[in-house]
């Protein structure tokens, strides 16, 4: 299966609390609910594209709490039935129970874990929000696409998919488009290692 990182991100790079006020409140967080304003049926029909090409679902222990609460009471959503009934990993690194049938917990190195997942027959194995986690496994080289959708907003402040000290990446733009409520939806695959470079030389 290909990994695929699907975010939800503002202008200065916020992932957290995308879709509702009490979404995650962690760490202080007060300004959840920002991408909600910029939803439009175009990013619909794309979203529910990209999840009728996932095979299951990988969460950090955070974003799978969040989303083990909220889907199962979504019956009317279209997307619920693919959420809820997909096959679901998530990656812990304390105690963790996986109580949204199926789902499988992976503790211990994660990394290797996920790899062999990944090994497996099947189109695409995608996370869903869980910043840290694609953090981590960008780093490790396990990422094969990112599908980056950024939203006309500065939030101020929250967790951040690419934060100070993070592992560079070099990245190959493959598509991209803006929908009719300004939403920036960018598809790239990693290419290793960033290229620099000096501009003006040989000039």
């Amino acid at each position: 299966m290909r990994l695929v990182v699907q975010e939800f991100l503002s202008l200065d790079g916020v992932s957290q609390g995308p879709g509702s006020p009490d979404e995650d409140r962690s760490d202080g967080f007060d300004r959840g609910g920002w991408f909600v304003p910029h939803l439009d049926e175009e990013f619909v029909e794309v979203a529910g594209t990209w999840l009728g090409r996932a095979d299951a679902l990988l969460f950090g222990r955070r974003t799978y709490e969040n989303f083990a609460r909220d889907w199962p009471t979504m019956t009317g959503h279209p997307f619920a039935p693919l959420m809820n009934g997909l096959p679901k990993y998530v990656a812990s690194h304390s105690p963790a129970t996986g109580a949204w049938n199926p789902t499988m917990v992976l503790n211990g190195d994660v990394p290797s874990q996920v790899a062999e997942v990944r090994s497996r027959p099947g189109r695409e194995l995608q996370i869903h929000g869980s910043a840290r986690l694609a953090q981590s496994l960008l780093a490790a080289g396990l990422v094969d696409e990112l599908r980056l959708v950024i939203a006309p907003v500065v939030v101020g402040h929250g967790r951040r998919l690419f934060p100070d000290g993070g592992a560079p990446a070099g990245l190959r733009l493959v598509s991209h488009r803006t929908t009719a409520r300004g939403l920036s939806v960018h598809t790239f695959e990693p290419t290793g290692l960033p290229e620099q470079g000096v501009y003006g030389a040989g000039a």
